[in-house]
């Protein structure tokens, strides 16, 4: 493992509106789960490398001295540029002993992953639940394996990350689906959507998150590309032709599968607005409530 320098890790969101998170907290820097769509690869983040996974030196002596002077409590997000449990996880314990942090000094966690490791740090996670929020986002984009392993390939397959659900909503904490990206022309499709929610009301998930389409830009949409040209063959040229240089790429069947979506969530009782989901996992916790954004 790599460790390079840091002189903040946990800092202070942009907006609330994102999970209704107060903080950030990014303990690694790039991802070794090899996702073809993954955004933090784009230029924009300055990231070299991204595949290699890098571990920030003494991230936990900078968390606690950050978390020691936070007037504000609040609900910490991690996982957004790299997945707090990457597979160096398992022996690094970093992600691991910052949970033991937040908890020492009360604040909520909401973490995106990939991976079950997160089922490790459950006695930690509901003690943090017992006074604070916690909410866990298990990105789901397909519920096909095979095609996991197509567009995510050094990661758990998604059948082994419904099981992470269940065993989650198990121990009765909140977690549920990040069903994005849903990649135009390969898994943007009611089979898929129908069986990812099927699987997620039997697995106890609380919530989906929905974005029918990937996002594109400087460096990324040319791995992007290669990628495709490798796993499917004539998909690229649809991208070019549908979506030239932008950056948004949406499904063009998005509001045909957004209204199947929310149908469907609504008969299985699944929450996907992000308003309902964040006063839904935060109900219960005081003032907590009053920052929803």
């Amino acid at each position: 493992m790599e460790y390079i320098p840091a002189k903040n890790i946990v800092t202070k969101s942009k907006t609330t509106y994102w999970f209704g998170t107060d903080y950030n907290m990014n303990i690694y820097r790039g991802c070794s789960h090899g996702c073809i769509y993954c955004d933090s690869r784009s230029d924009c983040y300055r990231v070299t490398d991204f595949d290699t996974v890098k571990a920030k030196k003494d991230a936990l002596q900078i968390i606690r001295d950050e978390l020691e002077v936070r007037r504000t409590k609040g609900v910490i997000a991690t996982g957004s540029m790299s997945d707090p449990y990457n597979p160096y996880e398992a022996e690094l314990k970093l992600t691991h002993n910052a949970l033991e942090l937040i908890h020492a000094y009360r604040f909520g966690v909401a973490i995106a992953t990939k991976s079950p490791l997160v089922t490790r740090d459950i006695p930690v996670l509901k003690d943090i639940a017992s006074y604070s929020p916690v909410i866990v986002k298990m990105t789901i984009t397909t519920a096909d394996d095979a095609i996991c392993k197509m567009i995510e390939p050094h990661v758990a397959p998604t059948s082994e990350r419904f099981k992470a659900i269940r065993t989650l909503a198990e121990n009765n904490l909140y977690a549920g689906i990040l069903l994005m990206p849903l990649l135009p022309f390969i898994n943007d499709t009611e089979e898929n959507i129908e069986a990812i929610i099927t699987l997620a009301k039997q697995n106890g998930a609380r919530f989906i998150y929905f974005s029918p389409g990937v996002t594109l830009r400087a460096n990324q949409r040319d791995y992007f590309y290669d990628k495709l040209d490798q796993l499917f063959p004539g998909i690229k040229q649809k991208y070019i032709k549908c979506y030239g240089e932008r950056y948004s790429c949406g499904s063009p069947n998005a509001k045909k599968l957004y209204q199947y979506f929310t149908t469907r969530c609504n008969e299985l009782g699944l929450l996907y607005d992000m308003k309902d989901i964040i006063r839904s996992y935060k109900t219960g916790y005081g003032n907590m409530q009053l920052s929803l954004f």
